[in-house]
């Protein structure tokens, strides 16, 4: 019973892990990249920043912020939205939960440099005819900017699946 939990919760991991930082990655590089976004270079940069610390010791950082007499169940408690300090280390829910939003925190970043790359290289002609043929933007996205992102990040996508389905340290270092 224990190995299928096990394994339940680390393909689970595995999944949210890698297509929770990619969905949310591409988005904003998207929105990075749209038409009218001003201060594109900083807000990049800003992102970078975050890729420039390791990643250990932004985890350490985080568990402290989450435990019980932590920043964020400080700061709720000082707000008066909560009465006590919420479990996130000690219910694996929690813990579930808060461990997949801080992976998602992690990889934003680095998708996002992949994905601005790869937007850049799109064919803005693509976009013109489809606009001409009255494609609206969500047809425009799926037919278009999905599936030249899918083709260019497949291998990406398998190779980071595969590396979540093995990634011992998030997780540990978090909890």
């Amino acid at each position: 019973a224990t190995f299928w939990r096990v394994l339940g919760w680390t393909l689970l991991w595995a999944v949210l892990a890698t297509f929770t930082s990619y969905i949310f990655g591409m988005l904003l590089a998207m929105l990075i990249n749209r038409k009218g976004i001003k201060l594109k270079k900083l807000w990049r940069t800003v992102l970078v920043m975050t890729i420039a610390i390791p990643q250990f010791i932004s985890l350490l950082y985080v568990s402290k912020m989450f435990a019980k007499n932590g920043l964020i169940n400080g700061f709720l408690m000082s707000m008066g939205w909560i009465d006590q300090a919420l479990p996130f280390w000690e219910d694996p829910t929690w813990a579930r939960i808060t461990v997949i939003i801080t992976n998602i925190w992690i990889g934003i970043p680095y998708l996002m440099l992949i994905t601005t790359g790869i937007l850049m290289n799109i064919p803005q002609d693509l976009y013109e005819s489809a606009r001409i043929d009255g494609a609206n933007p969500w047809q425009q996205y799926t037919k278009i900017t999905l599936p030249y992102m899918l083709f260019v990040t497949g291998p990406y996508l398998l190779t980071s699946f595969t590396g979540n389905m093995n990634n011992f340290n998030v997780i540990y270092l978090l909890t």
